[in-house]
């Protein structure tokens, strides 16, 4: 683990800028959302937010996860059936 610091000033109105290598380490650039948490040692942590687009949120529902889950598993266990063309797709019935 890197034991480098690096200091920030805190302004009037709560703001900090994140460091250069901070900032590269997170992954992030200017525009980006970042979180802060504080873990159970009570530090607090600070990470890139992974923001998900209103239009793909389904996929990320309980429901679409677990559907997500059971063909990967499906796929593991060798239950499926490669399909070359649409043709061989009814055929295949």
């Amino acid at each position: 683990m890197n034991s480098e610091h690096f200091k920030a000033q805190l302004r009037k109105r709560g703001q900090i800028t994140l460091p250069a290598p901070i900032r590269a380490l997170l992954g992030v650039e200017a525009g980006d959302d970042v979180t802060f948490w504080q873990n159970e040692s009570g530090q607090v942590v600070i990470t890139k937010a992974q923001v998900i687009p209103p239009d793909q949120a389904w996929f990320w529902t309980e429901r679409w996860q677990k559907m997500e889950r059971e063909a990967q598993a499906d796929i593991e266990a060798g239950k499926t059936t490669v399909i070359g063309d649409p043709d061989e797709l009814n055929e295949a019935d």
